[in-house]
Order: C-alpha cells, then sequence, then structure tokens
C-alpha cells in the first residue's frame, strides 16, 4: 500500500513537472502580480496610441508558466481603426537570430559541429578570407590585410567574426556588400540562401575576428550551415526539430494565404511625426514592400527572415526558460542553454555593460542596475519594433510587439518593461 502510495506521488510530481513547462491561462495575482498595477500597461499603450507614437501594440507577460497579461491596444489600420489583434502575425525581423541560435545548437548536441569549427569546413568560399583596410568611397575599390585566422561558428553566434549587415549596416558593409549584391535577407526572391553567403565569403572582413562585436549576417552564415549539415532547408529544419515539436503554430519565413489576413500592418513614422503606412523602398531603398512575408522565397533569411505571433515566440522563450524543454518536448539540454545565456564574448563591450551569449543580449551584474531586470536576464528584438526578455531569476518572460519601420519613440520599451517589473506583487 505505502509502495503504491509513493507511485503515485512519482507519477503525479512528474505531471505537475509537465504542467509547469506549459503556458497556462491564469490571473495576475496567480501569477503574482497585481492587477491594479498591471492596469498602468493598459492606460500607458492606449496613451501612446493617442499620442502618435504608434499604431498599435500586443504585449504578454507570463511568469511561472502563467499568462499575467496578453492583451493588445490600438489599431490594426489607422484609417478604418480596425482593432491590432493581440494575435496577430508582425514581422520579427531580428528575432529570427534566436531561433537559428538553437538550430546549431541542435546540431551541436548531435556531434555533428564544434563551435570551433571554421566556417570554411561547411561553405569553402570563407577559406583565407581577408580583412578590410581602406575604402574609397568614390569608387567602392578597396583594400584589405589578410585574416589572421578563419571565423569561427562561435564567431558567428557572438556576433564578433567581422562579417557586416548589408542594407543596414556600416557605410562601409553597405558599399562593399552592395556593389555584390547582398542584402539584409528580407524579402529575397531571386536567389537562394546557399548562393548569397557563399558569395558573401569572398568579401572582406568588417575587422579581424574576435576583435571586437559587430552586428551581421552572421545568423544567415549559420542558418546556411545548418542546411550545408542538415540536408533540409532551413525551412524545414525549423519546422521539423523546433517548431511542430513546440506546437508553434504560427512562425513562418512563408507566411500562408490561408494567414495572409492575420498579417498585421507595417507603419512608418514620417518626418512630421505622423504616421503611415510603410509602403515600398524599405531597408534603404532596397525593393522590399511590407507584403514581404506573403512573397514566397527559398532565401530563408536565420537572421531576419521569420514572421510570428507574440504567443507563438514567447513558446520558444518558455522552452529556454524550461531549460530546454516544452510541454515534455526536450529541444536542447540544459547545459546548451546555458552556454547560450552565458556571456561568451569576454571584455569586448557590447552595450551599457550587457553582454553577448550565443545569440542573446545578456544583463550582466554590473548593468542591472540601471534596469529592473536581474543579472542573467538574456533578450533581444527585431528591426520593425519587436521585442523580449526572459529573466530565469524571475521565471519570467516579456513580450512588446510594434510593428513600425522608422520611428523616434523607442523609449516605450523601456516603460513597458518597468512597469511590468513594478506590477510584481511577490
Amino acid at each position: 500500500m505505502k509502495r503504491t502510495f509513493l507511485s503515485l506521488l512519482f507519477i503525479a510530481a512528474l505531471l505537475s513537472t509537465a504542467l509547469a513547462q506549459t503556458i497556462t491561462t491564469s490571473t495576475p495575482e496567480a501569477a503574482g502580480f497585481s492587477s491594479e498595477r498591471l492596469k498602468r500597461i493598459d492606460v500607458a499603450m492606449n496613451d501612446w496610441v493617442n499620442k502618435g507614437y504608434l499604431n498599435g501594440a500586443s504585449a504578454l507577460i507570463i511568469r511561472n508558466g502563467k499568462v499575467a497579461y496578453y492583451k493588445a491596444a490600438g489599431y490594426d489600420d489607422l484609417d478604418t481603426k480596425a482593432p491590432l489583434p493581440k494575435d496577430g502575425i508582425f514581422r520579427i525581423a531580428s528575432q529570427s537570430k534566436a531561433i537559428t541560435s538553437v538550430a546549431i545548437m541542435i546540431l551541436f548536441e548531435e556531434g555533428k559541429l564544434l563551435l570551433s569549427d571554421p566556417v570554411s569546413l561547411y561553405i569553402p568560399s570563407f577559406k583565407g578570407q581577408s580583412v578590410l583596410a581602406q575604402l574609397n568611397a568614390a569608387d567602392t575599390t578597396y583594400t584589405t590585410v589578410p585574416a589572421r585566422r578563419e571565423i569561427t561558428i562561435k564567431d558567428l553566434l557572438t556576433h564578433t567574426s567581422g562579417v557586416g549587415y548589408a542594407q543596414i549596416g556600416s557605410r562601409e558593409a553597405n558599399m562593399i556588400y552592395g556593389k555584390s549584391k547582398l542584402t539584409a535577407g528580407i524579402g529575397v526572391s531571386h536567389e537562394s540562401l546557399q548562393t548569397a553567403m557563399s558569395r558573401l565569403g569572398t568579401l572582406p572582413l568588417m575587422h579581424q575576428p574576435g576583435e571586437r562585436w559587430t552586428y551581421g549576417l552572421n545568423n544567415d552564415v549559420l542558418g546556411a550551415i545548418v542546411e550545408v549539415i542538415s540536408g533540409m532547408s532551413l525551412d524545414d529544419f525549423f519546422r521539423t526539430r523546433i517548431f511542430e515539436p513546440l506546437g508553434m503554430k504560427d512562425t513562418y519565413f512563408n507566411v500562408p494565404q490561408a494567414k495572409a489576413s492575420r498579417l498585421v500592418n507595417l507603419y512608418t513614422e514620417k518626418p512630421d511625426g505622423t504616421l503611415a503606412k510603410a509602403q515600398a523602398n524599405m531597408l534603404n531603398n532596397g525593393p522590399v514592400t511590407a507584403a514581404y512575408p506573403l512573397v514566397k522565397t527559398s532565401y530563408f533569411s536565420g537572421g531576419a527572415g521569420l514572421s510570428s505571433s507574440i504567443y507563438d515566440y514567447a513558446i520558444f522563450l518558455q522552452m529556454l526558460l524550461n531549460n530546454g524543454e516544452y510541454n515534455g518536448k526536450r529541444i536542447l539540454s540544459r547545459n546548451s542553454v546555458r552556454m547560450m545565456t552565458t556571456n561568451q564574448v569576454g571584455e569586448i563591450p557590447i552595450s551599457n555593460e550587457d553582454k553577448f551569449g550565443l545569440g542573446f543580449q545578456i544583463v550582466t551584474d554590473k548593468s542591472s542596475g540601471r534596469t529592473p531586470a536581474q543579472a542573467g536576464t538574456f533578450g533581444w528584438g527585431g528591426a520593425f519594433g519587436t521585442s523580449y526578455w526572459v529573466d530565469p531569476k524571475e521565471k519570467m518572460v516579456l513580450l512588446i510587439y510594434r510593428q513600425m519601420q522608422a520611428r523616434t519613440h523607442n523609449e516605450v520599451i523601456e516603460k513597458f518593461r518597468a512597469m511590468a517589473y513594478g506590477a510584481l506583487s511577490e
């Protein structure tokens, strides 16, 4: 009888653990928040809309797997006053990077790559690279010096490779990459990821590998490596190895026509401060329109290509908060998550004394004093105004999604985070 009772307790404990790994509907108080204090977010988001800071926003707060706040404010269409749906599909741009980093770590755990592997092992054009010495802006010619070493997979994960960004990067990167018809990876329909990344390997690095932190096409290169090793497109790898196991149903490189109506409008702030729908010539006059998620592509940009709903992406983040597991499905081991969320750049400066792991910006003991976020909090965002944070000490996931191209009122993101932490009641 005693043995049966203990067995039942063990099974109950297992079930409890499994349930704790999923996101569940809850009340603010059950998640450790004050309902009254969370209303400050309602007031603030509506105020930002009324002041013209943004057309609308969706916000989601989860603690201990319990949804404390999930609301939208404002409009998807300012002309018709159609409300912004909280479950709309947003262009998440650079939030794609974390998913690509997880894909690399899956292959790492399977023994199919090492983080110390040279990139040229998988994309031969990266062999024998050079480093930019001087650019002649008049005719885009340049001089180079030899790279001191080959760039590695870890260099790509930490953005210390010297690979820059096309279209949205430095003047030098924009000119050199533009001459070779490379893009930031968004809305590319004329070539494959492999073709573009092979061409990137022939171009100079912006600095010596490991010398400093430079945001760039690193995750596009990582995506190409995933394709080479797995023998699958990045689209198929994400779907079969990450999205389907996690139950993510709204995250795509190519948003299906059946869900086209859920793709929210993209707005831009004009020079006079008013808002208008973003049209063509996005990304420094590149030929990309706001409809790019609906345009079929085989250039699966691991750095910027995905669109997703705020709840779908929260599932991915909850998996990381759960040390690699969600709803009984393990995507990564806890030690891989630890590696990803640990400072991997040493003393190389990033921003406000934050550091960088394998795909995330990380709050440190030094930087934690400037925000309510605890040391160890990791996060990132996307070019069109989406942001997220995961605070392991508070067991909390925060997301706020806007959909704006050009914008000046980015202070609303930090204000949202301050109000979320300020609503904690335990």
